[in-house]
């Protein structure tokens, strides 16, 4: 994508989202409907990473899965959501960092209430900054049939943009294991 198209979409998406922000979490429900999803059929780019889940990882992940059922959404988005966490926060939920934090970023997707994804406290809320993260990603024309780390970075605009790839794998293992539990 050429540049100049790339920072139209990115300030749509910014635009959208931000509109989205002020009419508040109930908009964000209000077309919610269950989804049929097909299984996440994974085609992995590059080398892949994988950690093992402490009982807190785990139950993070269950909350993204969670709120993309809520959003009506398919397992593509929770494959999606869930990998970009593992590489924002690996799961955690993180609170302020001091000195080693990037900007004001908190929670499990590194959101930033100076960027307008919410208060702290709404983004240290895993089903709250999962629904503001999924209101970005279907901002995203075409975000199904993307490449994971392309829609991963057009919602978040990282410093790293390919590092989402890399948990791909087990993004789509940890939500064909629990979508259905």
């Amino acid at each position: 994508m050429n540049t100049m198209l790339r920072k139209s979409v990115l300030g749509i998406a910014g635009l959208a989202f931000t509109g989205g922000v002020f009419a508040g979490p109930i908009a964000a429900h209000a077309d919610a409907r269950p989804v049929e999803g097909k299984p996440v059929a994974v085609a992995v780019q590059g080398a892949q990473s994988k950690i093992d889940l402490n009982d807190e990882q785990l139950a993070n992940a269950k909350a993204i899965i969670a709120a993309t059922k809520k959003a009506g959404l398919p397992e593509r988005a929770a494959v999606i959501s869930i990998a970009t966490s593992l590489q924002e926060s690996k799961l955690e939920n993180l609170g302020h960092l001091g000195d080693a934090n990037d900007h004001d970023s908190l929670g499990l997707f590194q959101q930033r209430p100076s960027s307008g994804w919410g208060t702290p406290e709404q983004i240290t809320n895993p089903e709250y900054s999962t629904l503001a993260f999924l209101k970005g990603l279907k901002q995203v024309d075409g975000w199904q049939d993307m490449p994971l780390t392309e829609a991963a970075q057009t919602v978040q605009v990282s410093a790293y943009p390919d590092a989402y790839a890399q948990w791909e794998q087990q993004a789509a293992d940890i939500v064909a294991h629990h979508w259905n539990s």
